[in-house]
């Protein structure tokens, strides 16, 4: 009993004093963007782990985590310091207990990686790296967990989100935390590239405490990744851009699949002349919908817009006989 209760107590204190995660920090080469994802068995990982400054850099600090290192790092990030040269500062510069139990990642604006564990982190703790990325965790099963994450982030095509997301997912498959699951955040930055205006925040969602944070975590990018395409879609096709603005029309709807999203692809891909592929995408509205029919009439009046747009569908007869074929 005496040996249960001191293991309690050493428990209680090391998640007390430590942040328990794994995480990966990564740059986009191609868009410049660069960003963190981590999750912990740990209330609120996000909170206290993931930094990053669009056009300057990102940064995961954690294990025997000085939170300091986060705001610290990115100012010298943005004095001109390498990714090296600024843990080689924050460390130096350190005067809080507990120095050699730290983790720290950085990847500065030119996609330097750099990445410190300290000796006395909570074992099994490590860091892997590749050319645009690094990998670390602490507390966790073993060297898999982010020699997994480093496999998965580099076999994965498409956003820099969707890299990082693949990336946890497999190191939670890989055992990730020894103790358990609990939170989970993604932040990734880009200049100008985030919601609304005078935005560089492309993705910042935080699960603070669920019994399952990986899959909340899906859920929440897939909402914000819907969104992101959305205000693009509608910017590339302001900009005369067609074919780019249906490209990001198709991940709004498979991002945030609803009959509106397909109506939306399927206007879209008539626009551009693909009609079978209208017809699909209409198609798959119905199904969705069955009041799309009358949803198109109801709002398809002659003026211009989606509503003309609607129009030039509804008077194309034999389109509208493969749509609706007579019964």
């Amino acid at each position: 009993m005496h040996r249960i209760l001191l293991a309690f107590l050493a428990a209680l204190t090391l998640s007390a004093a430590d942040v328990n995660t794994f995480s990966i920090v990564a740059y986009d080469p191609a868009t410049g963007d660069c960003g963190v994802t981590v999750a912990s068995r740990y209330f609120s990982v996000g909170a206290v782990v993931p930094w990053a400054e669009a056009g300057t850099g990102c940064i995961a600090t954690q294990a025997n985590v000085n939170v300091g290192y986060g705001p610290r790092g990115l100012e010298l990030l943005r004095q001109g310091l390498t990714a090296r040269q600024v843990i080689v500062k924050l460390l130096a510069d350190d005067t809080f207990p507990g120095k050699d139990g730290r983790q720290v990642a950085v990847i500065d604006h030119l996609g330097n990686v750099a990445a410190f564990t300290g000796s006395n982190a909570p074992n099994w703790a490590g860091d892997r790296q590749g050319k645009t990325w690094s990998a670390q965790g602490n507390i966790l099963v073993g060297a898999q967990v982010p020699e997994a994450m480093g496999r998965a982030f580099e076999s994965t095509p498409g956003d820099l989100a969707e890299k990082l997301f693949a990336a946890l997912k497999a190191g939670d498959d890989a055992g990730g935390d020894s103790r358990g699951k609990q939170s989970a955040s993604m932040l990734v930055v880009g200049k100008g590239r985030g919601r609304n205006i005078n935005n560089d925040r492309l993705i910042y969602i935080n699960v603070d405490d669920s019994p399952a944070p990986i899959p909340e975590l899906r859920r929440l990018l897939d909402m914000n990744l819907g969104m992101l395409y959305s205000q693009w879609m509608g910017d590339l096709r302001s900009a005369g851009k067609r074919q780019e603005a249906r490209e990001a029309a198709a991940k709004v709807a498979r991002y945030m699949p609803s009959a509106q999203s397909q109506v939306t692809l399927g206007l879209m891909d008539y626009e551009l002349g693909d009609k079978p592929a209208a017809l699909a995408d209409f198609r798959k509205a119905l199904e969705m919908d069955p009041n799309v029919r009358r949803q198109f009439e109801a709002s398809a009046p002659p003026q211009p817009g989606r509503g003309q747009r609607l129009r030039a569908v509804l008077d194309d007869q034999e389109f509208m006989k493969q749509l609706f074929p007579a019964k």
